[in-house]
């Protein structure tokens, strides 16, 4: 079809140097594509059609390669026989490009023209272009000086398996990301920041007494200590950080939206944490580079957010250590890879703020209550009878000595949610905030009934793991849609089918069935005595 669709990797070397070309594909469809090329590259070409000129992929790609430290340009002006190798157009597209990305700051950039069909300014001069001084592409690619400035040459090696050899004794394999590591060095170890020193290194089955940068070998240490895949080794003067909270740029992949507070996993070196964006800063407007204000990540969204995850972890700044810097976020329902991360900076306050310990725990609190405590989050459609069921089962509930308190959507959007609407991203937010609430709740020794729709299973993921096991029971209110139009107590459906109530769930936004609830509750023909009964009976509360 004449159109790449992955990344095609081709070789070819000259007398003066060997190369790797990553032929990324253009279209704004395959923009993770254009990314996994660009992340090793040392140069960028950027092809523009000299009868059409720049177009908004030729920036997008542009902000990418400035986003991942390519720092030099060589922007090839193709097709000029189809402008008749005009050196007006050539001048006008150069010059055109070069004010169009000033703010990127690229430290080169060389603009060819080229008519690549029939080989003009390829290999040699084209008699064509008689007008243009500089050198072909071949040459340029020849000269072209790939050192940055700010070359990192610390030590570092990346833990990507812990292996137990004779007398349980421990050796890490992975790879030396940067520098050299030899017997006897001193090391620290991240992040744990505990010392150690290097006892041997096994390159294959062979001991070796130095590995440098790019060399995946065995080491092992002078003094045993609990180390895992993600840990990093490096020397003993190095500036790596540790934080759980960072300001990052994002190039977002997914066709689905993302939103702040919805729980990812983030694989950064070889760790996989679980992450939340905390806030989009700014989304970048891809025209002319201005920022703009977001709620919500769409398709090719390249912005600026806050994003902490549930440990510290050793990091530096991207453009200083690519390894360190860099990260991808996953769905963690479709294993979707949705986006891919650069580290700015770690936040402030993620360093300031720590934990408060009290002496009260919840175990203690359980103990004086007589009961543990949970959360019951009951999720279906609107009508389906949760509050109702959530109301009588609270009545039996006290009866029994159970302290309890209800969380019921309607009144909670009265006041601490007052603030939100009912679009995707506000949706996300209430039920992060209810969960959050929920947890504290449950730390103070109650059992905590959640009434809320909750539509989307990454968010009751999300509500699930921040409980502990056992401590979140999913009750699942079945009823049909047939059943609760025609309930309909408050009217809701009626006004969302006429189209005056927009993102009603059930309607025209989705309601995601919950796969392995630990309870289902059908509601369509069950009454509410029964119900309560049922649920008694499958909820077993064990007075302590």
């Amino acid at each position: 079809q004449k159109i790449t669709i992955d990344v095609a990797y081709r070789y070819f070397q000259t007398p003066k140097r060997r190369f790797i070309v990553a032929d990324t594909p253009g279209h704004e469809q395959y923009t993770k594509n254009m990314v996994t090329g660009a992340s090793t590259a040392d140069v960028a070409i950027i092809l523009i059609n000299a009868k059409k000129g720049i177009i908004k992929q030729t920036l997008r790609h542009s902000y990418i390669c400035s986003l991942l430290g390519i720092e030099r340009i060589i922007l090839i002006v193709n097709k000029m026989d189809l402008v008749k190798f005009s050196k007006k157009k050539f001048e006008s597209v150069r010059n055109e490009y070069i004010d169009k990305v000033k703010s990127l700051n690229f430290l080169k950039i060389m603009a060819i023209p080229v008519s690549a069909t029939l080989g003009d300014n390829i290999i040699r001069k084209s008699k064509n272009t008689d007008w243009f001084k500089g050198k072909p592409l071949l040459k340029v690619l020849e000269s072209i000086d790939i050192l940055s400035k700010k070359q990192n040459r610390e030590s570092m090696f990346s833990v990507q398996y812990v292996g137990l050899g004779k007398n349980n004794t421990r050796s890490y394999l992975g790879i030396i990301r940067a520098g050299f590591f030899k017997k006897n060095q001193k090391i620290t170890v991240y992040p744990s920041l505990e010392n150690n020193i290097i006892k041997k290194i096994i390159f294959y089955k062979k001991e070796i007494s130095k590995a440098t940068e790019g060399e995946s070998v065995n080491i092992l240490l002078k003094k045993e200590l609990d180390i895992s895949r993600g840990y990093i080794f490096s020397s003993t003067n190095t500036d790596i950080e540790l934080s759980d909270h960072f300001q990052s740029k994002l190039i977002w992949f997914s066709k689905n939206q993302g939103f702040v507070g919805r729980l990812y996993f983030m694989k950064i070196g070889g760790f996989i944490l679980d992450a939340q964006i905390t806030k989009i800063k700014n989304i970048i407007n891809i025209k002319d580079y201005s920022e703009k204000k977001g709620t919500k990540l769409e398709f090719n969204d390249i912005s600026i957010i806050e994003i902490s995850v549930n440990k510290k972890i050793p990091f530096k700044n991207y453009k200083e250590n690519k390894s360190l810097g860099s990260f991808i976020l996953i769905d963690r329902i479709s294993n979707e890879t949705v986006a891919a991360g650069m580290i700015i900076f770690s936040m402030l306050r993620s360093s300031n703020i720590f934990e408060s310990k009290h002496e009260i725990s919840k175990i203690k609190r359980n103990l004086l209550n007589g009961h543990n405590s949970k959360v019951l989050w009951f999720t279906g459609l609107s009508g389906s009878g949760k509050s109702t069921i959530a109301n009588n089962l609270e009545k039996k509930l006290y009866r029994n000595g159970i302290k309890t308190f209800i969380l019921d959507g309607d009144n909670i959007r009265k006041g601490l949610n007052k603030d939100l609407g009912f679009k995707l991203e506000d949706r996300v937010e209430n039920i992060r905030r209810i969960a959050e609430v929920s947890r504290i709740m449950v730390d103070a020794g109650v059992v905590v009934l959640v009434a809320f729709i909750s539509p989307f299973k990454a968010e009751r993921n999300m509500a699930r793991n921040l409980f502990e096991k056992g401590e979140f029971i999913e009750i699942f209110v079945d009823a049909s849609l047939k059943t609760v139009e025609k309930r309909d107590v408050k009217g809701l459906y009626l006004k969302a089918r006429r189209g005056q109530i927009l993102n009603f769930t059930g309607i025209d936004s989705p309601y995601e069935v919950p796969e392995n609830p630990e309870i289902i509750l059908k509601t369509d023909n069950q009454s509410i005595s029964k119900t309560i009964n049922y649920l008694l009976k499958k909820l077993n509360f064990d007075l302590i």
